[in-house]
This record gives C-alpha cells, structure tokens and sequence, in this order.
C-alpha cells in the first residue's frame, strides 16, 4: 500500500464539524483494495477493523474533508467541476466501481486518488452526539454536488454496500510505502 503525507493546518468550521485543528496525517493513496478495484460492502465497525490490521484508522470527517480540500478546493481535483476523466460518477463513469487509478486527472495535487466519486468512504463524526457515520467523496452513482469535498452524507454505521469503501489514515509514517 502506498501513503502520502498530508500536512495538517487549520480545517475551517462546515456544515459535519466545529473548526478545528488537523494534525498531520499518512494517508493510503488509494482507497482500500482487492485485485485494483474498491474493497466495497463493509459496514462502520468492518471498515474500521480492516484498518486497524493495516496499523492504521478511519479518518474523522473533518480530517477528510481536509484531506481532500486543503481547506480551498472545492473539488479533490481543483475547482472545476467534473468531466470525463476526472471521477466515475453518475454520467461520468459505467455504472460501478471501477480501479482506482482510472481517473488521473481527479487526482488531489498532493497525488490522493479516487477522492471524489468511485466508491464513497467511510469517516467517523466522533463530535456529534449521535455518533451517526458520515460517508464522505460520492460514489459512482452520485450526482456531481456528491463528490465536493464539504459534502458528507449521515447514514447509520451498519449500512454496508457495493458503493462504499474506505480510506485508511495512519497518525504516524507506516513503515513500508510512505511518500514524503
């Protein structure tokens, strides 16, 4: 597994979280795999579990959302909206998930793939009273507005689908794969 290094900064407030700080984060490069394509139909607790055996966790939202942004972008890619090319949404892509490295120009400039649209990802909301799950980048079958990055979607952490995936996040550099 590849990982990048995102550096932290200040995550303005948004509609899921309060303002906040974001540390410095290693984060898988792609979504988690099998065979290229998304690992898909995990439920909350499943997806955090196949993270913790890599070493690593879900993301919070917020720490997506910054991730994907840098707290200016309104797309992972930029602030033009998509076209063919840059993420496999409604219209855009063949109706499923497809490997994750099929869309080069969606790429975040820090060199995160599938950010937005393919699969969506889970997150935690550890904030929110409810504890509800926030999924996170859309997936191909959202609409455009879907793959924003300040767009999350609540669903309860037991919904498990052919459309959602996950993104671990490491707190400190793994030890194979790291990219400064």
């Amino acid at each position: 597994m590849e990982w990048i290094r995102i550096s932290g900064g200040l995550i303005p407030a948004g509609e899921w979280h309060p303002a906040q700080e974001a540390a410095t984060l290693w984060w898988a490069a792609t979504p988690l795999t099998v065979d290229g394509t998304p690992l898909t139909g995990l439920t909350l607790p499943h997806a955090a579990q196949c993270a913790h055996a890599l070493g690593a966790r879900l993301p919070t939202s917020a720490e997506w959302e910054w991730m994907a942004s840098a707290g200016v972008r309104r797309f992972p890619w930029g602030d033009s909206p998509p076209k063919h090319g840059h993420a496999n949404l409604r219209g855009l892509g063949p109706g499923h998930p497809t490997p994750v490295r099929a869309h080069p120009a969606g790429r975040t400039p820090e060199g995160v793939w599938d950010v937005g649209g393919n699969v969506w990802e889970w997150t935690t909301a550890p904030w929110r009273r409810d504890r509800v799950a926030l999924l996170r980048g859309g997936s191909y079958q959202s609409l455009v507005q879907y793959a924003e990055c300040a767009h999350a979607n609540d669903v309860p952490p037991g919904l498990s689908s052919p459309g959602i995936g996950l993104r671990p996040v490491c707190d400190t550099p793994p030890t194979t794969g790291a990219t400064p």
